[in-house]
């Protein structure tokens, strides 16, 4: 809730509907969470051009893009994960009621804070999809791309999700699409992520 009192939200004269019109399109937001490395920007990155080259207005949230900039005062305490994800889930919010498909990438461990984001997209009737993005660990410690990996078993990060009881990754118990990037290709997922997005009626 608001710290500050006598707040009265301003409504305008353009719907959600309106805007929907206009783009031929429903705003909506889709979630990647998973641990790093599994694949969220890589999959969000291809959806996001497959849609642009389809004429739709979408836009990534990537977490680190986010953290120079709207988040950059935020560490990684289970506190500042926390309201790291409550922000982005109102600026998805906000770009979804726009009409905008919005691609939000963030390991996002934390069930409960997944669940407020997808909360406060019910309560305001906007779509939000939640796509588990999974991979066995073995597979994410050979990837490795940022080599976080290897510095967490080195020692050099203590705070290193899903490799501690201290920070878990909370993997979604019911996701919209449960991804497997072991198995499938780059394309196979955006092709996965279409086909939800056409039974949502999104597109």
């Amino acid at each position: 809730m608001p710290k500050a009192d006598h707040l009265t939200w301003h409504h305008g004269h353009v719907s959600r509907d309106d805007r929907n019109a206009l783009l031929g399109q429903r705003g909506a937001t889709l979630w990647f969470t998973g641990m790093s490395g599994s694949g969220k920007s890589t999959v969000a990155v291809a959806l996001e051009q497959h849609l642009h080259q389809q004429g739709r207005l979408c836009y990534r949230l990537d977490g680190d893009n986010i953290r120079h900039g709207l988040c950059s005062n935020l560490g990684f305490s289970p506190e500042d994960r926390d309201e790291n994800i409550r922000r982005i889930g109102e600026v998805a919010r906000l770009f979804a009621d726009a009409g905008c498909i919005t691609l939000c990438s963030f390991v996002s461990p934390y069930r409960d804070a997944r669940d407020k984001v997808r909360a406060i997209h019910t309560d305001a009737d906007l779509p939000f999809l939640e796509i588990f993005v999974d991979c066995p660990i073995e597979v994410l410690e050979q990837r490795d791309p940022k080599g976080l990996y290897q510095k967490a078993r080195a020692g050099e990060i203590t705070n290193m999700t899903g490799l501690s009881d201290e920070h878990p990754f909370e993997a979604p118990t019911s996701p919209d699409l449960h991804l497997r990037t072991d198995a499938f290709t780059v394309e196979q997922s955006v092709a996965e992520l279409i086909k939800v997005l056409k039974d949502n009626s999104i597109v």
